[in-house]
């Protein structure tokens, strides 16, 4: 039972992993009745279940610490190895997302045929900014029960993660706003800081359970939940702008 939290990180990893297969996947062209007529589409089935392994690698990244903390078993390895999975899962694969995501938007061009892969390039930031969050986390000797410094990396990959399902869903037309450039730029640059900034970001599930400690929380699932039939899963990603949004209100008493 020793090893169960290492075997949960390394379902994440594995999760991770999978996620980054469909990703790549993705085509963006396919051919209608012969192979001289092409109809351009972004490729959205594939991303979208990159989407889904995220969210199973983030249901995975949860269970590893719950498995730890029951099992009181921690060490320095399952400290890096949650890390090593955590920027694979919710840095890497999210990169790809918003890399495939900007491929399709230049797909929609005029000069799709000379775009150039340093226009792509600003999406792996997210992965190198995952990286430097996860480090600075681990080494800190002090560790908060309350927040985090710096918005926790699973959070900006859960966020991306609902880009494909919006996408492919469509709620109210809101897929057209993911095809601006600068719109994606900004998002990621805004991800990005975040990740390393100094705000104060509470953890979901707080150190004591009272109605004071836990008003922020159930203010984010009644939200999504209210906006569900409305949004699908957009109402995942507004919840987590929520997030982001009362954590610049909300302060723990103590920050990692």
């Amino acid at each position: 039972m020793k090893h169960l939290p290492n075997l949960l990180t390394l379902a994440n990893l594995f999760c991770g992993c999978i996620a980054i297969s469909f990703i790549l996947g993705a085509q963006n062209f396919t051919t209608s009745y012969n192979i001289t007529d092409y109809i351009e589409v972004p490729g959205i089935e594939q991303p979208y279940w990159g989407s889904l392994f995220i969210f199973l690698a983030a249901i995975f990244d949860m269970l590893d610490g719950f498995a730890a903390r029951a099992l009181r078993v921690f060490s320095p390895i399952g400290k890096d190895l949650d890390s090593l999975a955590d920027v694979v899962s919710f840095g890497v694969a999210p990169s790809m997302i918003m890399m495939k995501i900007l491929w399709s938007t230049y797909m929609l061009r005029p000069e799709a045929m000379d775009v150039s892969v340093w226009a792509l390039s600003p999406a792996f930031l997210i992965a190198c900014f995952a990286a430097l969050r996860l480090a600075r986390f681990n080494v800190h000797t002090t560790q908060s029960s309350s927040g985090f410094s710096g918005l926790p990396v699973p959070a900006v990959g859960i966020l991306i993660a609902t880009f494909p399902l919006i996408l492919w869903q469509n709620p109210g037309g809101i897929a057209s706003y993911f095809y601006n450039l600068w719109t994606l730029y900004l998002v990621i640059a805004v991800l990005c800081w975040l990740m390393v900034s100094k705000f104060q970001f509470f953890k979901f599930l707080p150190s004591s359970f009272s109605i004071a400690n836990l008003w922020p929380q159930l203010l984010i699932l009644l939200t999504g939940a209210a906006l569900f039939p409305f949004l699908k899963s957009a109402s995942i990603a507004l919840a987590l702008v929520l997030y982001i949004v009362l954590s610049f209100f909300y302060k723990p008493k103590q920050v990692q």
